[in-house]
């Protein structure tokens, strides 16, 4: 896929959504998010997201008793080669309620978005 080719080498930032289409194998979304996570795995570029991404990822798997779920989400959120999971830092909750401000972002969406930006990412890969 040409547009992973643009990403070598840089710091891509990960919104919840792929994840999610990634580990529990969507069918519309699984050629784009494999290719994309065979690359991050490879090391062609590094992935950077929120550890509010947890908070998002695991409501499904909890509410349906799904551990096993729940501990695959951990597993590559917190173990996996080229993606970081940022913790919150107060100037990065302030640039979110800038982007807030600016854009009538949801809070989930800005913070995501403000900890790409800290990181310097090229792309913010989202729905």
């Amino acid at each position: 896929m040409e547009w992973l080719v643009q990403l070598q080498g840089q710091i891509v930032g990960l919104d919840t959504a792929p994840l999610i289409y990634f580990i529990e194998e969507n069918p519309n979304y699984l050629d784009v998010t494999d290719a994309f996570f065979e690359a991050m795995f490879r090391g062609d570029f590094s992935v950077v997201t929120s550890v509010l991404t947890i908070t998002e990822v695991l409501v499904y798997p909890l509410r349906q008793g799904n551990t096993a779920l729940a501990q695959q989400y951990r597993e590559i959120l917190f173990n996996s080669q080229g993606l970081t999971a940022i913790e919150v830092f107060p100037d990065i909750a302030e640039n979110a309620a800038q982007l807030r401000a600016d854009y009538n972002l949801r809070t989930p969406d800005a913070k995501q978005k403000s900890y790409c930006y800290s990181w310097r990412c090229i792309i913010f890969l989202d729905k």
